[in-house]
This record gives structure tokens, sequence and C-alpha cells, in this order.
């Protein structure tokens, strides 16, 4: 079997706190007494019935149709964990092989918005959100802007953009702003020291002063909002804190959101050996603190959600189109041999024959077992919350 399938169920979830049990359902953050919950960790009757007629558990439905698009997949950087890459360097230097190379044109935007526009209208949608996505996308500038200007007749309520930073000059910024962008995230690969050895050109030179300037500038043009992900490893665990005196002065936290982001071990030379033990879930907790502080926003920890593009086959609710109009299950699998679903010119191939090709986000990463992964996250995220409380911000 190519890929695995994950758990596919939207659901609440009840965590620990210092004050009793956190229940965390749709858009909702209840702080439960100690007593409200029974010992075996099911919420009293009375209690949930509260709950329900307060809507946490009514189901997440998607207001609007997810569309992810590479509009290339070549990469202006060499980053040694991207799970694009195909193997290491064979020289050792910083361009690695990569999934095969193509570039999205304007034969290919407008079959992308036909199959769009169908599938929105079958999923009985008027809205669309999407993201631009690569390879490095702003490798094709003209092609983002193509996307933009015709999604934006088929109801696009908002655009996003994952980007590397470093070609996203004021002008370009601008143009991709009128044309509909209104937001994007850029990836530090920790702090500055750490950073330019790890998230290189490919003729390994540093970009950490790049990015910031880049993010810097572009938000004094528009009114862009930025995600930035910082990625957490045993490569760069110790210095992290560092990155926000390295942003002091320079960005804008009021229009920044943080993102502490464990990096994937894709298996192609650059193995993540951090574990999920108790003195790194104390360093995520005052990194999210250090955040909020500097005046950054911060990811609140949410009820289990999962993607509406990938999670069910058929991509009833989203989709993944490559630079040449080849459909894919996930953002992951994009461009990969043998992981193809459809076409936009064909729609999606009958599900018995995709079932094996049909992957999840995350689905190739290797880590701890589940449950050492998922009580983790619940201690950490009990943790926020009990921060986000006592601070007043939730």
């Amino acid at each position: 079997m190519i890929g695995t399938r994950l758990d596919d169920v939207d659901s609440p979830r009840l965590i620990r706190s210092e004050h009793g049990w956190w229940f965390l359902g749709n858009q909702t953050w209840t702080l439960l007494k100690p007593d409200q919950v029974l010992p075996d960790g099911v919420v009293c009757p009375d209690i949930e019935e509260f709950l329900q007629s307060n809507g946490a558990y009514r189901p997440r439905i998607p207001q609007a149709f997810a569309l992810t698009v590479l509009t290339t997949t070549s990469c202006n950087l060499g980053c040694g964990y991207c799970f694009q890459n195909t193997a290491t360097d064979p020289t050792g230097g910083s361009r690695p092989p990569r999934i095969g190379r193509q570039r999205l044109n304007e034969p290919t935007v407008e079959k992308i918005i036909k199959f769009t526009a169908d599938r929105m209208a079958t999923a009985n949608l008027q809205r669309l959100d999407l993201l631009l996505f690569g390879g490095e996308p702003l490798l094709n500038p003209k092609g983002c802007l193509m996307l933009l200007d015709r999604a934006r007749g088929i109801g696009m309520r908002g655009a996003s953009m994952a980007t590397n930073g470093v070609l996203l000059t004021p002008k370009l910024a601008k143009d991709l702003t009128a044309a509909g962008l209104t937001s994007a995230q850029v990836t530090f690969d920790g702090s500055r020291e750490d950073h330019d050895r790890i998230r290189v050109n490919h003729a390994g030179g540093a970009t950490f002063e790049a990015i910031v300037d880049n993010v810097a500038r572009t938000t004094e043009v528009t009114n862009l909002h930025w995600t930035l992900r910082v990625n957490v490893s045993h490569h760069n665990f110790d210095r992290i804190e560092e990155i926000f005196d390295q942003w002091k002065n320079r960005l804008d936290p009021s229009r920044c959101l943080v993102n502490f982001a464990w990096v994937g071990d894709a298996g192609f030379g650059y193995a993540n050996d951090l574990q999920h033990a108790e003195e790194v879930g104390k360093a995520f907790l005052g990194w999210h603190i250090a955040a909020l502080e500097s005046g950054y926003r911060i990811v609140r920890p949410g009820m289990k959600t999962t993607c509406q593009t990938c999670s069910v086959p058929g991509a009833k609710h989203g989709a993944v189109v490559n630079a040449d109009g080849t459909l894919y299950s996930c953002w992951q699998s994009a461009g990969k041999p043998d992981f193809e679903v459809g076409t936009v010119d064909d729609g999606y191939l009958d599900l018995a024959q995709t079932a094996h090709r049909w992957v999840q986000c995350g689905y190739e990463y290797k880590t701890e077992s589940g449950n050492t992964v998922s009580e983790f996250q619940d201690r950490l995220d009990g943790q926020i919350l009990d921060y986000l409380y006592t601070s007043g911000r939730l």
C-alpha cells in the first residue's frame, strides 16, 4: 500500500486543566469544574446537555470550497527535510533532486477554474478559499496572478499563499493583494543562526534576513496578514526563543500569527530526533507565552479536526491540483508518482482504483506512538488554555 488512512472524524476534546477540565468543542472553550467530569473521564449528563444546547457538539460544516494549486513544483531553496525531495543531493550540496518539474500556464488555469466551479456546484458551495502552493509559488508570479484573477469570478472569498518569502518584493506583493491575496505563510527554521544553516538557497547561502526584510517591507505597503511558521526539531530546539528579539521592531506583531510546528521527518537526510518529552513540552509552552507577551497571536487549541480536502475519499469539499492539472488527495502527495487520483479534464478516477493513493496530511511522517503524541499535545494545550484563561485572553 502506498499510503495509510488516518481517523477521519471531527470530535470534541476533553483535557485536564489546573482548574478542572477543558472541553474543546466546535469554536467553544469551556472550563469544567473537577466534579463535572466523572472518574472515568466522561462529562456528567447534565453538563453534556448544556454543552450540546450551546453548540459545542454541532458538526463542523464547510462554508467554502478549499482549493490548493501548485503554481510550480520548482523551488529556489534546498531545505534537506522537504517532503518534495526524492533523495539527498548526491554532491553533498543544497540541490536535492525533487518531484517532476511542472509550471502552471493559462490554459491549465482555465481548466482548473472550470473544474472547481463544477465541484463547488456539486457540493452546493458558493464561496472559494484558495491556497497558492508549490514548490515556491513565486517562481511563477504570472501563474499566481492569473489564478487569483480567475478565481474571483467563481466566488473567491479569500486567498492565501505558502511561500518561503525570499522572492516576495513589495511591488509583487501589491500586485498579488490587488488580485485578491489576503494572507501568506512564511517559515523560519528557528532563530537566525539555525535557520541560516538549515533553510538555505541552492548555493548554501543564508535566507533569514531576506525573509524578515521582505515581510517587513511588504507589511508596510499591503494589508497582508501573516502566519509565521517556526519549525522545531532537535537541530534548532535550544535557540528557538531568540527569534523574538530578532523579529523585534521589524515585524508588526498585530499582523502576525505564530505557529510552532514539529518538523515532519520524511526520511531523506533530515531525521528529527526530538522526543515528545515533558521538558520539550515546557519549552513549547514558554515559546507560546513569549509570542503572546510580544504581541503576536497564536493558534488556539481546539477540537479534533480533519482536513476537509483529504479526509474523505472523493474530496467533496476541496481539491489539490498540481501545476499540470493533475489531481492529488493531499498537498503532501502532490506531484509524486503513483499518487495521482484524477485530472481537471476528466475528474476523479473511480475510488476503487485510487483508494490506496488517497492519503492524508502527515501520512509519511515518522513519529513516536500515537498515544505519546496525543498525550503530549493534550498536556501542552491544557497549559496554553490555562495561561490564556488566567491572563484574561480567553
